[in-house]
């Protein structure tokens, strides 16, 4: 279509995505009819382990979900699973878990959704994904996070989110999204113009004009980054495993926090984080079953040198204005514990640590602090203080090859950590990478707290606060496991998939 079709009036019909029929009009987006059901936002697959992946999809009526599913592209030995029902309680999404399947195998999927009296059914959406291995292959994953925030949206004139299609490219095993997934606290303009008079033009629906609040237009925050053909064609090829950070509720939040800011009507935090979490688990591929009692951390294994821990340090933290010298707390005792086990369980070679905050960056939220670090120098205080645990006791339980990864600050950078230059020393080196923005504004860098001794190897950052994504700093990230050495390569990748840094990791024995 063309761009001049993208009126006000197009755009914002599309905003019944979130609840209801999809409006046509919006690129890549089937316009619902009567005589037939329409799966309206692609499907995506997640939490992949050795024998299958949880496979999501929405409908834009009551309907059964029905997939076709087996290890030929044309589905000629395939089985058919009958799914869910997928209905107004859940958006109209669902989720099946499709398994026995062997591990390190490619599966392909063909999904329809069936009218609830068997009349009817949807066009087909076809996908595929490969199950965890469980010997020494190679491994490949990417990671990212911050999509279209900072008034940043879906711009037909560039394509959309085009930082989606230069990770395809890469042939991810699966995709580490380290948070900001949705910003529901960023509303959209339908133009914006850039300090060189140059003009951005965003996609707008109805959800993204306002503040999100209702659980209506918290749906209608993933429903919004699911029009995207870019984002569609990832999903349908890549698994993924989601975390989630602050946008997806609100910016810097924390429980129990009361709001002070005019846009919100509803000014308890813990009212919208509620709705923000039953959106976000209906619309993301997460696995209920490791997702115990719907929280968000948990972890994968993907082969035998890659495990995955996914952290939630956003559910159990404490007020920003907490304070800086006390004991804080980022994961809470029970996370904690889970973190800390489980890496000294792993026999895999590299233990990955997907945070959706960094550990030495100071991320302030006014005068308060909203990150780990709490900027002074000295003994760790405040949430350093629990992290500070978490460090001593794998270093004394010997663990070996934890590697952190994260985005949240929005530019790529890699840090090292030594105690040799901290204010504590009873820890072992490790490494941190930052990745993103995947498609939001450009930020930093920030300042480095010195209390675990981190030093800036690498940084790539804009020149002013909030660049848009034409000025060429959005970023992904890509781990590189070598399946005979078991050597570790990470490359940070601006958003075209160039690869602006490396470092290859030998593992400690």
């Amino acid at each position: 279509m063309t761009n001049e079709r993208l009126s006000r009036r197009t755009v914002l019909r599309a905003g019944a995505v979130g609840a209801g029929i999809v409006a046509a009009g919006v690129p890549g987006i089937a316009v619902a009819t009567r005589s037939r059901p329409v799966l309206t936002h692609g499907v995506q697959t997640g939490d992949v382990t050795t024998d299958g992946a949880i496979l999501w999809t929405r409908a834009d009526r009551p309907a059964r979900m029905l997939v076709e599913v087996g290890y030929d592209e044309d589905f000629r030995r395939a089985r058919t699973i009958r799914g869910p029902l997928l209905t107004p309680d859940t958006g109209g999404t669902g989720k099946l878990r499709l398994d026995h399947f062997a591990p390190g195998r490619t599966v392909h999927y063909r999904v329809t959704a069936e009218d609830l009296d068997g009349r009817a059914s949807s066009a087909p959406l076809t996908g595929s994904f490969r199950t965890a291995p469980t010997g020494r292959e190679d491994v490949r994953f990417t990671w990212s996070g911050d999509v279209a925030g900072q008034g940043w949206g879906i711009n037909p004139d560039i394509g959309g989110l085009t930082a989606y299609r230069s990770m395809l490219r890469r042939d991810p095993d699966f995709f580490l999204h380290s948070g900001d997934t949705v910003y529901a606290d960023g509303p959209l303009a339908e133009t914006v113009t850039l300090p060189d008079g140059r003009l951005w033009r965003n996609v707008v629906t109805q959800e993204k004009t306002k503040v999100a609040e209702t659980l209506a237009e918290y749906r209608g925050q993933f429903a919004y980054n699911m029009l995207d053909e870019n984002v569609r064609a990832f999903t349908s090829r890549v698994p993924s495993i989601v975390q989630w950070d602050d946008h997806e509720v609100t910016n810097n939040w924390y429980p129990g926090e009361i709001l002070d800011l005019p846009a919100y009507t509803e000014k308890r935090v813990d009212v919208l984080a509620a709705r923000a979490f039953r959106a976000f688990h209906e619309w993301q591929p997460i696995d209920a079953r490791r997702a115990v009692a719907g929280r968000v951390y948990r972890g994968f294994s993907y082969g035998r040198h890659v495990d995955v821990f996914v952290l939630d340090m956003r559910t159990y933290k404490d007020a920003n204005n907490a304070p800086k010298d006390g004991k804080g707390v980022i994961l809470g005792a029970r996370q904690a514990k889970w973190l800390v086990d489980g890496l000294a369980r792993s026999t895999a070679t590299w233990k990955i640590v997907a945070a959706d905050l960094p550990v030495g960056l100071t991320v302030p939220d006014g005068a308060d602090i909203e990150g780990v670090a709490n900027g002074l120098p000295g003994a760790p205080g405040g949430r350093e203080h629990e992290l500070a645990g978490v460090l001593r006791t794998l270093a004394r339980r010997r663990v070996r090859n934890v590697v952190w990864l994260t985005a949240d600050v929005h530019y790529t950078a890699a840090h090292h950590y030594s105690p040799d230059r901290a204010a504590v020393g009873d820890f072992d080196p490790f490494w941190e990478f930052v990745s993103g923005p995947l498609h939001a504004g450009a930020f930093g860098p920030n300042a480095l707290d010195p209390t675990f001794g981190p030093q800036a190897v690498f940084t790539h950052a804009p020149p002013v606060a909030n660049t848009s994504p034409l000025a060429g700093f959005q970023h992904f990230g890509e781990v590189n496991v070598d399946g005979r050495t078991g050597t570790l390569r990470v490359d940070l990748r601006d958003g075209h998939g160039v690869s602006l840094w490396s470092k290859t990791l030998t593992p400690q024995r």
